[in-house]
């Protein structure tokens, strides 16, 4: 079977340049609760249109609900949900799982993908969200062709997608936290203000964050061959003739095995950055990734250029067979069957047929009659007759009934699902948990310490700096209640991961802190008590109360909260938030542009963010430390603290840190994060 070709749209235009182009499916947003908040996007009315014209045609439409969900959206959004299928959409794409839960209740039978919002990037991963209920999983576009491989042979049962073509985001999705701390738009609700495509200075490189465009269309075939169901097409903010070119180019690469040269010249010159890269699934990474948008680029799109690309698409995409049987019996009426091999019709003109008195209609003629069907999606593949000698039929007789047939077949064809929608009471999520333990938690990096953190309920210690078991044994043995810490992503070493819980679980170590659903899954399948970290992104009520039910033990809340979002929500375990530490504003497989070591990006305004390389991933860190003090940020009950202590390397240096947060000494600089200001909301229509 070949692989789905799914394709980006903002707006009608761009799914009729998808659907012309030759697009199996697309996927577009609604007006809320969209990934991509600046596109376009559609009300209710034209989602229905688009279901409707897309379902005539043959494709499918995949709506992206894909954002965080406050609690005060959620009935909206579950509305929406409703909405869409009524419409008949053929699935959702969906980030925040306490929504997930609210929508497998209300319409079951509708398909769910996950979204590569919840940065899955392991076999673990994709099998949780498997055992979830998604019938299919986004992966993150930071896999290789072999990473993809092994997570395609881990889980069979469920589809995978793969993004093969568009822009790249230099942080992990579901990630970034970079445009919501400086400025109030949150990736993670569709608002990003893209601030690594603005010069950001590390070594030698002005734009150390900015990526080409990922152009890996030539591994369509070879992702075909692993068995990946669909391959994916970034770009629901650009124009519809970029939507054309990329359909396009990506046909030709599936149907031909190659894409033709220019293909490539109009898709480079419609939108590129320097042109593109394949870096990530060909495991090439390194500063020949990295690009940006020069004058150049925006120069190559001319008009002509634009014009030509237009012009091939203004036709219908004939691809659905289509069989007639044709009858012209004298003293009956004519009769038309027509046949996708799926739906079956038959119509009747309104007269009967008379005796020819000169001349009788002919196989020739009814035949050039029944096949003119250029101004539609059909591909007449069969045409049998049966018209009797002296049978007499106009030719507008004829064409009005091929007509009145391929209006009542795109009837049958525009409804696929017919999905139930229960009526479930919209409540809010169970209430407050009754005890809060631990009340404060420590993350570091290694064993080593300073003695003052023993007072810390419970101190969280990075996964890779366990590197002295007789020195973890000394200090449980004095009452130190030690915790591992799994990193946020776990590119290619999962299964190191795996091998190095256990061996922590078998020394003594009971908690575990997990930043993504891999790990959470692991950590409950080795007997570990879970808790939730701010990678999870919980940041409503609902999807507390899935974590509870999953067997989560406590969760750090995302950090994209603001304080009145805390101290409303439901607490049905104890959630944390994070009262000191640099705050991650992004997670990167590939280091910054010419950083080869922990270092610094330097920004316009001169400021410096710490940028660590770690196993397997690079972060890098605002730049200056969040800084919550418990009396002017109480936060009600349920609420225990965490501290961050990542970024600094010395002993001493942590020592003195947590004397200051004792002593309520002031630092020279802080932020309140968004705890105080929050991020852009959503205008609810």
């Amino acid at each position: 079977m070949k692989i789905e070709i799914l394709s980006p749209a903002g707006g009608f235009d761009s799914v009729i340049a998808a659907v012309h182009s030759g697009a199996d499916a697309v996927y577009i947003g609604s007006k809320q609760f969209s990934a991509r908040a600046s596109a376009h996007n559609f009300d209710e009315q034209e989602l229905r249109e688009c279901v409707r014209y897309c379902h005539q045609r043959g494709v499918m439409v995949h709506l992206a609900l894909n954002t965080l969900i406050f609690d005060d959206e959620m009935e909206a959004a579950l509305d929406l949900v409703k909405t869409a299928a009524a419409a008949d959409i053929d699935a959702l794409i969906i980030q925040d799982l306490g929504l997930t839960s609210l929508i497998k209740r209300t319409v079951p039978d509708l398909p769910l993908h996950a979204s590569t919002q919840l940065s899955v990037h392991t076999p673990y991963g994709v099998r949780a969200l498997y055992e979830m209920g998604f019938t299919r999983v986004v992966l993150s576009r930071e896999l290789s062709l072999e990473e993809i491989r092994q997570i395609r042979a881990f889980c069979p049962e469920v589809e995978l997608e793969v993004f093969v073509h568009g822009a790249l985001c230099m942080c992990v999705s579901g990630q970034c936290y970079f445009s919501a701390m400086l400025g109030g738009r949150s990736a993670n609700r569709g608002m990003c203000a893209q601030p690594c495509r603005l010069p950001m200075r590390c070594g030698e490189s002005d734009h150390a964050l900015s990526l080409k465009d990922n152009g890996s269309l030539h591994y369509i075939r070879a992702l075909q061959e692993l068995g990946i169901d669909s391959v994916k097409i970034e770009g629901r903010m650009k124009r519809p003739e970029y939507v054309a070119a990329a359909t396009l180019a990506a046909r030709e690469a599936r149907d031909l095995g190659y894409v033709t040269e220019h293909s490539q010249k109009k898709l480079q010159a419609v939108f590129s950055r320097t042109g593109f890269t394949d870096g990530y699934l060909s495991g090439h990474r390194g500063k020949e990734m990295f690009g940006f948008r020069q004058k150049s680029d925006v120069l190559s799109a001319a008009p002509s250029l634009l014009k030509e690309i237009r012009a091939s698409y203004k036709d219908e995409y004939q691809h659905i067979p289509l069989q007639f049987d044709f009858q012209a019996q004298t003293g009956e009426r004519l009769r038309l069957t027509a046949s996708d091999g799926v739906h079956t019709v038959t119509v009747f003109s309104d007269e009967k047929v008379e005796k020819a008195l000169h001349l009788p209609l002919s196989e020739a003629r009814a035949v050039q009659s029944l096949k003119k069907t250029g101004n539609t999606p059909y591909l007449i593949k069969e045409i049998s007759v049966q018209i009797a000698p002296d049978a007499a039929a106009s030719a507008a007789s004829i064409n009005a009934l091929r007509r009145k047939a391929l209006g009542e077949l795109d009837l049958l064809r525009e409804i696929c699902h017919n999905y139930t929608i229960n009526t479930v009471p919209f409540s809010s999520a169970p209430g407050e948990a009754e005890q809060v333990l631990p009340l404060r938690r420590a993350i570091v990096r290694s064993l080593d310490f300073p003695d003052s953190f023993r007072a810390f309920d419970m101190i969280l210690v990075d996964i890779f700096g366990f590197d002295d078991d007789e020195k973890y044994r000394k200090l449980t043995d004095s009452g130190v209640n030690i915790g591992v810490a799994v990193p946020r992503v776990t590119f290619g070493n999962e299964k190191d991961v795996c091998h190095k819980l256990k061996a922590l679980y078998h020394l003594g170590v009971r908690d575990l802190l997990a930043h993504n659903i891999a790990a959470v899954y692991i950590g409950k399948q080795l007997g570990f008590t879970v808790h939730a970290g701010f990678g999870m992104n919980i940041a409503n009520s609902y999807t507390l109360r899935w974590a509870k039910d999953y067997g989560i033990a406590t969760a750090q809340l995302s950090v994209e909260l603001e304080q009145r979002q805390i101290e409303e929500i439901k607490k049905c375990i104890p959630v944390g938030v994070i009262r000191y530490g640099y705050l991650p504003l992004m997670i990167t497989r590939n280091a910054p542009a010419s950083c080869n070591q922990d270092g610094f990006l330097q920004d316009r305004k001169n400021e410096r963010f710490p940028v660590i390389l770690r196993e397997g991933y690079a972060e890098i860190m605002n730049c200056v430390p969040l800084y919550l003090p418990e009396e002017d940020y109480p936060l009600g009950g349920a609420v225990f603290s965490d501290f961050l202590f990542t970024v600094e390397n010395s002993v001493e240096n942590m020592k003195n840190i947590l004397q200051k947060i004792r002593d309520h000494q002031d630092f020279e600089r802080i932020t309140h994060g968004l705890t105080r200001r929050g991020v852009k909301k959503f205008t609810i229509l």
